[in-house]
């Protein structure tokens, strides 16, 4: 598995804790950007090419993707065709957890304005541990994967 992480400024700080984690515990890690803390980048100039990664080998691949709430980084990287991102900014776990049993999301946008880097790491282990179920769950997936064209 090989992670792909992305950010623009408001969430470059949690991303870089996040990346040394990833890196700390053996996983393969590709940083995608930003790669300095620039309070005039903008969030599509990282999240897109990083979804794009994410999609070339979708069996092995996700992203981990930061931001202010997330919400702007999921649109973004939803318009990748193959991206199934999910938005975790805080509250109950279960939303973590369903994002990838349910919707096999390959890529999960965390609001750093909104999560301690604890709160974050454990949403990530979290995410990285939960399969997808398939069964009925594949067949709602597919008819999602209909309309990408």
């Amino acid at each position: 598995m090989k992670i792909y992480l992305a950010t623009d400024h408001a969430g470059f700080d949690l991303k870089e804790v996040v990346k040394r984690y990833l890196q700390e515990q053996g996983m393969e890690v590709e940083d995608m950007g930003a790669f300095i803390l620039d309070a005039k980048d903008d969030y599509p100039d990282f999240i897109i090419p990083a979804a794009h990664r994410v999609v070339e080998n979708p069996h092995l691949n996700l992203g981990i993707f930061f931001g202010s709430t997330g919400q702007g980084e999921a649109i973004a990287a939803n318009k990748v065709k193959g991206i199934r991102a999910a938005v975790y900014y805080g509250g109950s776990l279960e939303l973590v957890k369903l994002s990838r049993q349910h919707n096999n999301a390959n890529v999960l946008c965390l609001g750093a304005r909104f999560l301690t880097t604890e709160e974050a790491i454990d949403a990530i282990e979290l995410w990285l541990r939960v399969e997808f179920e398939g069964g009925r769950h594949e067949r709602r997936v597919s008819k999602i994967a209909k309309f990408e064209g």
